[in-house]
């Protein structure tokens, strides 16, 4: 086998399964970090959605019941009350709003509804400088934190089409559905509170009563879709007892226009009050519950993370260990390469020489060729030899002299010194004949290199003493076999190389032939009888 074939089946068997490999750990890297990705987005969605939900059914509505009892009794207990849990609020506000992804990633509603928000936070503000400067005397402030409270819930919403965990996203719509519910009740008993408080003549407010209708539909309507959900099944069996059917009952009445009584009017009251309490102990439930599932996907990212990192160590170690191999291949390679090229071209030099055309002769040529012989026992499978003579080299002779003679064959051997391949060993064989010994090569590709040869010298141009330019023809004959330990003889190759040679000539000259085509009984018969030798 040739030594840059050993060199391509060595980087082969190194770098193919490191390819494959690299090309799996890639894949396996790109998997992980989408789904690390994936992960540390919808962790960052459920802080928001549990710190949004928490605001929604715990600050804002703890600010709302503090104010108010500052405003029933203004006093130093009271006053810190309203300012500890103005300051919550605020604080649990400016962590929302920090657990947000960045602006410019977030789609044109959720950014829409979080400048919503942000105006609602500022009418909160505003409310709190006309309480603090008793504005608020004998009044409710509590529409400024409704429209926070629903703005906040909007925001919720908004962001459940953004996640992709279907776990984070049932556990979204079961807050949303909790949260919806209960802001309805609210508003249902708060309007129908004043409203029976008021005159028989009071107008009843259809419209506020009608929207809190809609909202506690929607989130039952939210909450029925994930019935399957324990906090779920909780609620609608805590709505299907027989006090809350009833008040939900007296609740239709009030809105057909009907006026209960006082007992009827408190058993009313009393329900509604016990089912928010409820339903706000749910939404806090719902909110941890999310908190919860935002801190399994953070140990998760972590996970992922770090099996990331050592992906990517062991891809890094791989690569450089196959680097290495790689290296060390290729330099033992060169150096078998180095000891080869240096052996051919010490036993060139040691080799006695042809004076006129600075190639081996046949004595130099078959110590040569022996020890290169043995050099490649173990290197190659096959040797082949090429031999090859200029057609009519005897008419040359005689038309332009001995003198253009020699140049000529000067000129052909330094012609097919630069197109055989430098480990080749190349000999004038006698007269005008030339052989070349082929290591590592089979007779179809010893032939190939003998029909560039043969193109070259066809080509080429050679000037003569006298000033002419001549071109010369060369006829080649090839033929090869294995290479063996047993077997170092190659006379047996020149004789058959002889054979191929002479059908060459016999099939109109300037050709190459590989194997003996003519028999070589008639051609030896013809020559013995003194017949037409073609090769002269």
């Amino acid at each position: 086998m040739k030594f840059e074939t050993i060199k391509k089946v060595i980087l082969a068997a190194i770098l193919l399964p490191f390819v494959f490999m690299l090309i799996e750990g890639v894949f396996v890297l790109r998997t992980s970090m989408q789904r690390y990705t994936d992960l540390e987005k919808d962790r960052q969605f459920a802080d928001v959605l549990a710190r949004g939900g928490s605001i929604a059914a715990t600050e804002i509505l703890s600010e709302i019941e503090a104010t108010r009892r500052y405003l029933a009794h203004p006093g130093s207990e009271t006053v810190v009350d309203m300012q500890r849990s103005r300051l919550t609020l605020d604080r649990e506000r400016r962590a929302f709003y920090a657990s947000l992804p960045p602006r410019d990633t977030l789609d044109e509603g959720l950014a829409g509804e979080l400048s919503a928000l942000s105006l609602a936070y500022s009418r909160i503000v505003a409310a709190r400088s006309a309480v603090d400067q008793g504005r608020y005397s004998g009044s409710n402030p509590g529409s400024a934190y409704w429209y926070a409270a629903l703005k906040q819930l909007a925001v919720v919403d908004a962001l459940s089409p953004l996640i992709s965990d279907p776990v984070l996203l049932e556990k979204s719509n079961q807050l949303m559905g909790i949260l919806l519910t209960y802001y309805g009740e609210r508003l249902i008993t708060g309007i129908g509170t004043r409203y029976l408080d008021q005159g028989v003549s009071a107008r009843f407010p259809i419209e506020l009563f009608i929207q809190g209708k809609t909202m506690l539909g929607a989130g039952m309507d939210h909450m029925v879709f994930h019935s399957s959900a324990p906090i779920v099944r909780d609620i609608v069996a805590y709505l299907n007892r027989s006090e809350q059917v009833k008040a939900n009952a007296i609740t239709d009445a009030i809105l057909a226009g009907w006026r209960p009584s006082r007992p009827m009017r408190d058993v009313w009251a009393a329900a509604q009050r016990e089912r928010m309490a409820f339903l706000q102990r749910k939404m806090v439930e719902a909110a941890s519950d999310i908190h919860e599932t935002g801190e399994q996907f953070s140990t998760l990212s972590h996970l992922h993370l770090t099996r990331i990192l050592a992906l990517c160590a062991g891809l890094l170690i791989l690569a450089t260990l196959v680097m290495v191999l790689a290296a060390r291949g290729l330099r033992l390679i060169d150096r078998l390469s180095q000891d080869r090229e240096k052996l051919v071209g010490e036993l060139r030099n040691a080799a006695q020489t042809d004076l006129l055309t600075g190639l081996y002769n046949r004595r130099g040529f078959e110590v040569a060729a022996s020890a290169l012989l043995t050099q490649a026992e173990h290197g190659s499978r096959w040797i082949s030899v090429v031999l090859f003579d200029l057609d009519h080299f005897k008419k040359i002779n005689d038309v332009h002299g001995h003198d253009a003679g020699d140049a000529v064959l000067r000129q052909v051997a330094a012609v097919a010194r630069q197109n055989f391949r430098s480990f080749d060993l190349l000999v004038r064989h006698g007269g005008e004949e030339f052989l070349a010994l082929l290591p590592d090569s089979t007779p179809d590709a010893a032939a190939i290199v003998a029909e560039r040869v043969r193109q070259a010298i066809e080509a080429a141009e050679i000037p003569l003493p006298g000033g002419d330019v001549l071109k010369v023809t060369a006829s080649f004959g090839c033929a090869g076999r294995a290479n063996a330990v047993a077997n170092r003889n190659f006379e047996d190759l020149v004789k058959r190389a002889d054979l191929a040679l002479y059908a060459a000539k016999a099939s109109g000259r300037n050709c190459v032939v590989a194997g003996a085509t003519v028999p070589p009984q008639e051609e030896r018969r013809k020559t013995a009888s003194g017949g037409f030798d073609s090769r002269i």
